[in-house]
Formats: C-alpha cells, sequence, structure tokens
C-alpha cells in the first residue's frame, strides 16, 4: 500500500526497480539517480553533486598511495636483481680465474708425448699414458657399478617406497653418504677390501669411487621422477600397461636428461677424487692394464707432482688438471647438446 501522500502503485513501483523510496522533500527519481551513479547523497544543505570533486580527491590519493607501493615494489626488484647479478659475476669470476690459471700454466704442457709417454723420472721427458689409462678404467668400472645401483634405488624410493621404514632408511643413509668426506670412504674400503686381499689394486679404486657416486645418483633420479606428473602414470596405467612397464618406457623416459645428468655430475666428482685413490689404487710408474694391481691415476700423479720440487713434474701436474677438467666440461656440454635436441624432436 502506498504511504499517504503518494500516488496510487507509485510505491510498489520503486520496490520493483529494487531502489529505496526517494526522502521527502526529493523530487522523484532523483536519490535511485544518485545511487545508480554510485555517488552518496548529498548532506542537507549542500548542492547536489558537491560531493563528487571530494570522491575525484580520493581516487587521487588512492592513485598516488598505489604508485608509491609500485615504486617501492618496483626497487626492491630491481635491487634482488642486482644482488643476483652481483652474485652470479662474483661465482663466474672465481670460476673464469680458475680456467685461466690451469690453461696459463698447464697448456704449455700439452702435447702427443703426454698421451704417448709413461710417467717419467724426475728430470727427464715423459707424459701421462699410464695415468690416463688408469684413469679411465677405474672411473669406467666405478660408473658401471653405480649406475645401475643408483638408478635402481631412486626408483624404488620415488614409485614404490614412499612412506615406508625401508625408504626412510635408504634416504637417511644416502643423506650420509652424500656428506661424508671421501678420504673416510677410502678407509672404508681399505679396511673391508685391500687389508683383506693383501695389496693396492683398480678394482678398490673403482669401489670406493662407486660408493662416491651411489648417492648422487640416487638422489638426482628420486627428484627427478617426483618431477613426472600423476597422470601420465595413469594414462599409462589405465591403458593397460604393468607398473613395471610404466616406470621404464613412460617415467624414466620423461626424466631421461635429468638422470643423465645427474650420472655424469657423478662422473665429475669422481674424476678428481684423490683421497679414495691413495688409499685403494695408489699408484704405478709403470703401463697396467691389470685391474687386480696398483694403478696409475690422474688424480693421484698430480697430488705426488705438484708436491715436487721438480719443474717438470709441476708441468706435468698442471697439464693433467688441465685434462681433467676440459674432460669433464665437455662431456657435460656434449650432453646436454644432445639431449636438447632429442627433447626438441
Amino acid at each position: 500500500m502506498s504511504p499517504p501522500g503518494r500516488p496510487k502503485g507509485e510505491y510498489r513501483s520503486a520496490q520493483r526497480e529494487g531502489t529505496p523510496e526517494s526522502p521527502p522533500g526529493r523530487p522523484k527519481g532523483e536519490y535511485r539517480s544518485a545511487q545508480r551513479e554510485g555517488t552518496p547523497e548529498s548532506p542537507p544543505g549542500r548542492p547536489k553533486g558537491e560531493l563528487l570533486p571530494l570522491g575525484g580527491k580520493a581516487r587521487s590519493a588512492k592513485g598516488a598511495q598505489m604508485t608509491s607501493v609500485y615504486r617501492k615494489r618496483l626497487f626492491v626488484n630491481r635491487m634482488n636483481l642486482l644482488m643476483s647479478l652481483g652474485t652470479m659475476a662474483f661465482g663466474m669470476a672465481f670460476l673464469l680465474w680458475i680456467l685461466w690459471v690451469l690453461f696459463a700454466k698447464g697448456f704449455g704442457a700439452l702435447s702427443p708425448t703426454l698421451f704417448t709417454q709413461m710417467t717419467p723420472p724426475p728430470g727427464s721427458a715423459g707424459g701421462l699414458a699410464n695415468a690416463i689409462y688408469g684413469s679411465v678404467m677405474i672411473v669406467l668400472v666405478a660408473t658401471f657399478i653405480s649406475t645401475p645401483i643408483g638408478i635402481l634405488a631412486g626408483i624404488y624410493l620415488a614409485e614404490y617406497g614412499k612412506d615406508g621404514w625401508v625408504a626412510s632408511l635408504t634416504r637417511f643413509i644416502n643423506d650420509i653418504l652424500l656428506s661424508a668426506p671421501s678420504i673416510v670412504i677410502g678407509l672404508f674400503v681399505y679396511t673391508v677390501y685391500v687389508m683383506q686381499v693383501g695389496h693396492f689394486s683398480g678394482w678398490a679404486g673403482s669401489f670406493a669411487l662407486a660408493l662416491i657416486a651411489i648417492p648422487v645418483v640416487v638422489r638426482t633420479t628420486e627428484n627427478m621422477l617426483h618431477l613426472v606428473p600423476a597422470s601420465l602414470r595413469e594414462a599409462a596405467v589405465a591403458l593397460g600397461a604393468p607398473m613395471w612397464k610404466v616406470i621404464l618406457m613412460v617415467t624414466l623416459k620423461a626424466v631421461r636428461g635429468g638422470v643423465i645428468t645427474g650420472i655424469l655430475l657423478a662422473v665429475a666428482r669422481m674424476s678428481g677424487e684423490t683421497a679414495p685413490l691413495l688409499f685403494t689404487a695408489l699408484n704405478n710408474q709403470f703401463w697396467s692394464a691389470n685391474m687386480d694391481a696398483p694403478m696409475a691415476n690422474l688424480p693421484v700423479v698430480i697430488f705426488q707432482f705438484a708436491m715436487s720440487p721438480f719443474e717438470d713434474w709441476k708441468s706435468l701436474a698442471w697439464a693433467a688438471a688441465l685434462l681433467i677438467t676440459l674432460t669433464v666440461l665437455v662431456i657435460n656440454i656434449l650432453a646436454r647438446t644432445v639431449f636438447r635436441q632429442s627433447a626438441v624432436r
């Protein structure tokens, strides 16, 4: 029912439009127009629309506040970017410094005789053929031992033993091996193998290096498999594939590049380890292809020659250090390039 003094139906029309009734003393629809424009009603005694300039000032203040916040965030972003670039430049400067010293002192000793002659006695010309061959054999055997063990352990931790106590214990032991000093691992292999057989050997060196590489491969494989989305596994299982085939043909294939990168990181770490080989493979100044006997290797040769007072031995030590660095660098670059091209295809 319309209020007194209002035409019949006017109140219902206002209710149908969903707007409140105009205050007394205001023309019909004026209050609704102000509501539709989204502006508050002018207080009594003020001309209509007088509050609109104040709203503009509020918007200007809000815009100024947003501008100050944006400037602050932009400053923080630029400072963080500058610090990141500075940190990267700091690390790259030391890396370039190391490479520069290696090239300056070791490049002059690189020659064909380095790959064809044995390690010489003091004051004689020679090369590093026996040490290069021994390092290649020891690292290859260690890689063949550590790679399948590390990949299988990583698959178990990522796919089967996510919450079991065996997986927790395995991760704990793996973390300990990752942080264990290499000399401790060398002493362990010396105690359990070298002392039992009674002599140093290339096999003992490979066993020690494999214990260093296994934790790296395990951690990398597990982390890479965790990156595979669960929907990919579910799709393969929905097609009727057994779990072992899903792992080999789908998940492991999807992270093949990351797993290979982890293996190469393990190889890079093994290539420069000296302490384990001092207690296991020792050294040999002559050519030896027998893995059950002491074998020459580049890390131990670098250690012995660099501490000697003979300049020719020191020159060969710098050449051996440069050779290890270039080999690891080339292997990493080739592997990344090959797997990037295969991923694009």
